[in-house]
């Protein structure tokens, strides 16, 4: 066992390094329907709420992500203080975001009063980016704190760090099963759990109010591919230790039975191997290390060279292969997948992004024949080797139709077993809690049913309800060694969007733009107005997109243009001095009110009164 004890500042390591204190003013902003749903839950919540009297001695624990969403993983405990983060993931934008890059976790609690400046450390769990994906965006905001990772999730998180030279390098300390850390009050030890990322790490941590474990995402295997297999001796040990509140992972509290082993992924994807007579062109998820491994492994064995398309997924094998975590003979690896066009289709496998139908994924350029070097051909065999997240069902369908029509051979997870989770089912989340035999439960990561179920599964295996915390993304639980509620304030939990450049700029008034703008379009009117009679001189002039083709609704046009007139010339006929933006408001409501009962769409309607 390693053990290392580090104070708050670190003094060891950088004696004259001080914390970025820049706090640059960001907007924080969250959609109306996420807000009145969040509004019913808050209500929900506080009737049952207890008006309890908030102790100084208690630990505080805030989820800022990760709780009714997959995604967004960010927690806060706070002991006085102490501050302590585990994770800063994002989650990919919903259908009704368009142009949003991320949503990232709301950090304005760490900003107030710079509590951010008690952080002792930043605890990750694993590589995957809905735990590690928003630390560009957030870290130097608070103070860029030290970051506690896996060799994988340092590689990755150092790699993507590249792709923002202006901010401050990064203070990692890497960690490994079986490594203590002392920050602050809190004494961490990191160990090993089973996902579908090598280098993936459950957090026991020793607080002054009792042992809090948070399980990360996990699954019990006995047959991984590419690291050991579960560890349930150390787990035992560590419920031995008298487990105050258990933090369990509930993405599969829903599906009953036991997550699939890579073993029988990997002894079904080699069945594919040995039948496929052309290429084998699989796409996944490009952190799905133990995927690829196969996918080189099987290659390796039936004499196919690999070559890699996307920059996420040509990233990882870099970093992967780099730590050995990937291990390949020489000359498997193509250094371009241009290069399989020289060899024979049986000697070629192709590993590409775009599983769920993402537009700028390598998949998706190569089935619209958009890919600079890679096309289908008949006989092809395509491998969707993940399941379909919810909502890209219709996507990813049309890519599969695509495919098909194209004369290739499409396997995915409903046909045939080649896809494993990497979340433990319920079998194996009672199985987690009987180990662990907590006194309080709390459900992490997962929609609102999943950690509903997995509550319920808690005290099925006899945790009392009353200690059973079902809480919101923004509550403040305060756990104490015989005692546990959520107070009735929140802390805010909004949604924070990235938009190329700019964090939390973009709200829900401009999303509702964009959103009319791709339903209805645009409708532009250009009136000249002489400012001293107030007459309109010449026609209108009217700029159409995404609303009507204008060749083909001259009539529509016509009346249009004599609204534009009659409503700016009784605006300015007024004899008062003439109020423009009046007039460009009464231009706007009613057009939008005449284009609406003539056509029943509403198009955004942008007037512009040029003055002569």
């Amino acid at each position: 066992m390693e053990e290392k004890k580090l104070n708050k500042s670190f003094p060891e390591k950088n004696p004259n390094k001080e914390r970025s204190t820049r706090n640059p003013r960001t907007r924080y902003s969250q959609r109306p329907q996420q807000r009145e749903i969040n509004s019913r839950t808050k209500m929900a919540h506080s009737e049952k709420r207890p008006n309890e009297p908030i102790e100084a001695d208690s630990l505080k624990i805030i989820p800022l992500g990760g709780l009714g969403e997959v995604g967004r993983n960010m927690t806060i405990l706070e002991y006085k203080n102490s501050i302590l983060i585990m994770d800063i993931g994002f989650r990919m934008p919903e259908e009704d975001m368009p142009g949003i890059d991320y949503i990232i976790p709301d950090i304005s609690y760490l900003l107030q009063n710079d509590r951010y400046k008690k952080i002792e450390g930043v605890l990750i769990t694993h590589g995957h980016y809905d735990h590690i994906g928003a630390i560009p965006y957030i870290a130097n905001r608070i103070g860029n704190p030290p970051i506690f990772a896996a060799p994988l999730a340092k590689g990755i998180i150092l790699k993507r760090q590249e792709e923002f030279p202006e901010h401050p390098k990064l203070d990692i300390t890497e960690i490994k099963d079986g490594s203590k850390i002392k920050l602050g009050v809190f004494e961490v030890e990191f160990f090993r759990q089973n996902h579908n990322i090598p280098d993936n790490m459950g957090i026991f941590i020793k607080t002054p109010v009792g042992n809090l474990v948070n399980t990360s995402d996990f699954k019990f295997d006995d047959f991984p591919v590419n690291e050991l297999p579960t560890n349930f001796a150390k787990l035992r040990e560590i419920g031995q230790r008298g487990i105050t509140l258990l933090m369990s992972d509930s993405t599969g509290a829903e599906e009953e039975g036991h997550s699939l082993s890579e073993k029988q992924i990997f002894e079904n994807m080699e069945k594919i191997f040995e039948n496929a007579k052309g290429r084998i062109i699989i796409a996944t998820f490009s952190s799905l290390v133990n995927r690829i491994q196969q996918a080189v492994t099987l290659s390796e064995k039936y004499n196919r060279k690999v070559g890699f398309i996307g920059h996420s997924m040509k990233s990882n094998v870099e970093i992967t292969k780099k730590l050995g975590y990937l291990k390949t003979e020489k000359g498997t690896v193509l250094k371009k997948v241009a290069d399989t066009n020289a060899l024979p289709d049986e000697n070629v496998t192709i590993m590409c992004t775009g599983a769920q139908g993402e537009e700028s994924a390598g998949l998706m350029k190569i089935v619209t024949k958009q890919h600079p070097s890679i096309m289908i051909k008949p006989g092809d065999t395509i491998v969707f080797s993940s399941s379909v997240i919810p909502g890209n069902e219709r996507t990813v369908q049309m890519i599969k139709d695509n495919l098909i029509r194209q004369k290739a051979n499409v396997f995915h997870y409903k046909m045939m077993d080649i896809h494993a989770g990497g979340h433990a089912q319920r079998e194996e989340l009672r199985e987690m809690i009987l180990m662990m035999r907590p006194k309080f439960f709390m459900p992490i990561h997962g929609q609102f049913s999943m950690l509903f179920a997995n509550s319920k599964l808690a005290h099925d295996c006899g945790i009392p309800e009353a200690n059973v915390i079902l809480a919101d993304n923004g509550n403040v639980i305060n756990l104490m060694p015989n005692k546990a509620f959520i107070e009735k304030k929140d802390v805010p939990a909004e949604y924070v969007m990235v938009d190329g450049l700019g964090i939390g700029d973009v709200g829900e008034v401009v999303l509702r733009d964009r959103q009319m703008l791709a339903e209805d379009g645009i409708f532009v009117i250009i009136a000249v107005v002489n400012r001293k009679t107030g007459k309109v001189q010449d026609s209108p002039d009217i700029i159409s997109r995404g609303f009507v083709y204008l060749r083909e609704s001259k009539d529509l046009l016509y009346q249009t243009r004599k609204r534009v007139i009659l409503t700016i010339e009784k605006a300015t006929n007024s004899g008062q001095v003439i109020n423009w933006t009046y007039i460009k408001d009464s231009v706007r409501n009613n057009i939008g009110d005449f284009l609406f009962q003539k056509t029943k769409r509403r198009p955004m309607v942008l007037p512009v009164i040029i003055e002569v």
